[in-house]
């Protein structure tokens, strides 16, 4: 009987460094997946937090649109309502003048070419 120079000792440690080799490729992708998740979860952390600093700033604008103060300052801004004791300013003209009348500049039609102008004659409706 003839001797094999396969011996299972070889196929073992063959059949071992196979499986070691699988291990590092799996646990190669359960790195990379980790990182990814870690990156996601500190996107998401940093979309909480502008979440968060967006709604205190909308509750502070809330807040103080509530305020007398908001209201006082758009009654004087927007609103043209003078405060017990203030003297309200009226612009007036000069007695007998013309009101001053804004004139809307005319514009001026820029000459077509020459080959404009043929295409039209021959191409527009």
């Amino acid at each position: 009987m003839q001797k094999f120079p396969i011996s299972i000792r070889r196929v073992a440690v063959f059949a071992g460094i196979f499986l070691l080799i699988l291990f590092v490729i799996e646990f190669n992708s359960r790195l990379e997946e980790l990182n990814r998740l870690n990156d996601q979860r500190d996107q998401v952390r940093l979309m909480a937090t502008q979440a968060m600093q967006t709604q205190m700033a909308m509750q502070t604008q809330v807040a103080y649109a509530g305020s007398t103060a908001a209201v006082e300052e758009w009654a004087r801004t927007d609103g043209h309502y003078v405060q017990e004791g203030d003297q309200p300013v009226v612009p007036i003209g000069l007695p007998g003048s013309q009101p001053v009348i804004q004139s809307t500049p005319i514009p001026i039609p820029t000459p077509m070419q020459n080959w404009e102008v043929w295409w039209s004659l021959f191409f527009s409706d």
